[in-house]
Order: structure tokens, then C-alpha cells, then sequence
């Protein structure tokens, strides 16, 4: 697994989003990009984090950012958690979890006293030519907008 650090290259990206779109990290070049990584569509923490980021969208547009988020959740899953929740970003479909390995987010995490794998809440800004400008490991689901916007 990928240990990623600012000043990396992104790794690529080639997967579709919940409306079956090919999503590729070089189309997004000229563009800085808000990539996170969450663990599962519809749960408390993450619908706090998308709405946070859907309810502040025009700004981060404005300031030239495109949204990505990324869970091993399947297609339908991410359509009915973004229709429900009115979210103006694509979700990629990472069933594999190709991309969640190749950014290094999957990995030990505790709940309830119980240990397990799963994806670790993980947010990358990339700048417009590709290389990671910082990696916000310690997400406020509630607030996680303005993480992006305020740095």
C-alpha cells in the first residue's frame, strides 16, 4: 500500500462514477481537486462530511476546486446516498478498492472496541498539475468544507 506525502504525484484515477461517468484524474488537469475518501455511503459521519461539502460547492468552485468522493460502496448505493442527499458531485464506484489501496486508506481502524479493515477518512488536495498539496487526515465530518476552503 501507498504511503502518500504533499509533493507526491497523484496517483491515477480511472473508475466511474454512480451515474455510470468514466472519471479520470487527467481530465481534471488545470483544476485542483478535493478527493476524499469516505467509509460508507448513508452513515452519520459521511453524510455529515458530503452535506458539509454539497452546502459549501459553489464556493469551492468558485475558488476552481472539483469534488470527488470515493468509498467501496457499489453504484447503487452511491446513486440512492447522492439522489437522497442532493449531492452535486460524482462518488466513484471502488468495489476493488484499487484506488482506496493505491492512496493508502485502507487499513486498522477500531469501533465499539471491535478491530477491523476499512477505509480510513482521508481527504487529498491536488493541485492543477497533478501533485498533492496536502493530505487532511483529521476529517470534522461537519465542517470538512471549510478544512478545504479555509487552508
Amino acid at each position: 500500500m501507498n504511503i502518500l506525502k504533499a509533493g507526491d504525484k497523484a496517483p491515477a484515477i480511472n473508475a466511474t462514477d454512480q451515474d455510470g461517468n468514466k472519471i479520470t484524474l487527467d481530465s481534471l488537469r488545470g483544476r485542483k481537486v478535493v478527493l476524499y475518501f469516505y467509509p460508507k455511503d448513508d452513515t452519520p459521519g459521511c453524510t455529515a462530511e458530503a452535506c458539509s461539502i454539497r452546502d459549501n460547492y459553489r464556493q469551492l468552485l468558485d475558488q476552481n476546486y472539483s469534488v470527488i468522493g470515493v468509498s467501496p460502496d457499489n453504484q447503487k448505493s452511491h446513486q440512492k446516498f447522492a439522489e437522497k442527499h442532493e449531492l452535486p458531485f460524482p462518488l466513484l464506484v471502488d468495489t476493488d478498492k484499487k484506488v482506496i489501496m493505491d492512496y493508502g486508506v485502507w487499513g486498522p481502524k477500531k469501533f465499539m472496541g471491535r478491530e477491523y479493515d476499512g477505509v480510513i477518512r482521508t481527504t487529498f488536495i491536488i493541485n492543477e498539475k497533478g501533485i498533492i498539496e496536502e493530505i487532511i487526515s483529521k476529517v470534522d465530518t461537519k465542517n470538512h468544507a471549510f478544512q478545504v476552503l479555509d487552508r
